[in-house]
């Protein structure tokens, strides 16, 4: 998130925050907004007592004391700053990625006539897309601790492809998918249990016949432990900053297609990818398949199930079609 917010500072979020908290108050800034370099320079010189060790790092030059004209009392590292700006910059990435491969995935692949099974439920969408948006806010104000503490340096992300050599970096992308899909397995599994399930994972079992909407309609919670696989495996193992990024937004276009409702049959990685007919059938069924992108964890522990054409829940929209016209003959 680092890469991400020294976009945002760069282009927006400096001059937001100059506008909003000034280095030095709006009034002196105009008064001597027309004033030489030197100038400027005794200027902020003279006010270090309010301005602080900010002012003082920024004012060693003439060209920096122009600068602090410009500048915000919130330096780019203060903390309280990064965590504003990081909730936000969260909350709007999450909002723009839902929307929009969401929508690309429901008016795409997703096939309409699913809305017709017996157990799709009145105005559904619009009631995933709520459950969704109720669960964004909580669930990046949990998540924030983490993206702060990777901004502050605390995890392995890094730079340079060559800290580490080129095969690392493709090696960390499978390395990436296979500990997490192993992590998720089990959290998911662990909120299958009687005790938890009604508390945390129901929310998301509400949709028997999935739309892409509810890729992210579920409790905060459950949204929160599913989540912290990709949190936890920077701070364990080196990632590129770059890869991170692109793996993150993967991972959420994934959980995303995979809520399609879709059951294909007999494709070629079948029994390898845990795919969208994998999935649909934990909607289903409940106690299936709660891999995240493969199915070995799901064999190891004994609730793999294979998609077979007679599962199709579309067999349920003709069946209930069927019997629709036989009432009206």
């Amino acid at each position: 998130m680092d890469v991400v917010l020294q976009i945002f500072d760069h282009y927006l979020l400096d001059d937001v925050y100059a506008w909003a908290l000034p280095a030095v108050p709006k009034d002196i800034s105009k008064a001597v907004a027309r004033a030489s370099p030197s100038a400027i320079l005794n200027l902020t010189s003279n006010v270090m007592g309010w301005t602080g060790k900010a002012a003082q790092a920024a004012a060693a030059d003439e060209r920096n004391a122009v600068r602090l004209l410009n500048a915000s009392s919130w330096g780019r590292d203060y903390w309280l700053r990064q965590c504003i700006s990081l909730y936000g910059i969260t909350y709007l990435g999450i909002l723009l990625l839902y929307f929009s491969f969401a929508s690309l995935s429901y008016f795409t692949f997703f096939n309409h006539d699913m809305k017709k099974h017996p157990r799709f439920l009145k105005n559904q969408v619009r009631l995933e897309i709520e459950s969704s948006l109720n669960a964004f806010a909580p669930l990046d104000a949990l998540t924030l601790p983490w993206f702060l503490a990777e901004v502050r340096g605390h995890s392995m992300l890094y730079d340079h492809i060559g800290d580490y050599g080129i095969a690392y970096a493709l090696f960390s992308i499978p390395l990436f998918l296979v500990f997490t899909d192993f992590c998720i397995y089990w959290v998911h599994r662990l909120e299958h249990h009687p005790r938890l399930y009604k508390y945390i994972h129901k929310p998301h079992h509400k949709w028997i016949v999935p739309t892409p909407f509810a890729s992210h309609a579920f409790h905060p919670i459950d949204g929160y432990l599913q989540s912290l696989p990709y949190h936890i495996f920077v701070f364990i193992f080196p990632l590129h900053r770059f890869i991170y990024m692109g793996l993150f937004v993967f991972v959420n276009c994934w959980s995303i297609l995979i809520h399609d409702s879709d059951m294909i049959c007999n494709s070629p990685l079948e029994k390898i990818i845990n795919g969208p007919s994998h999935h649909t059938l934990h909607h289903l069924h409940f106690n299936v398949n709660y891999g995240q992108y493969f199915t070995g964890c799901d064999r190891m522990g004994g609730s793999y199930r294979a998609p077979k054409a007679e599962d199709d829940p579309y067999l349920d929209v003709q069946k209930a079609e069927q019997m629709a016209g036989k009432k009206m003959q």
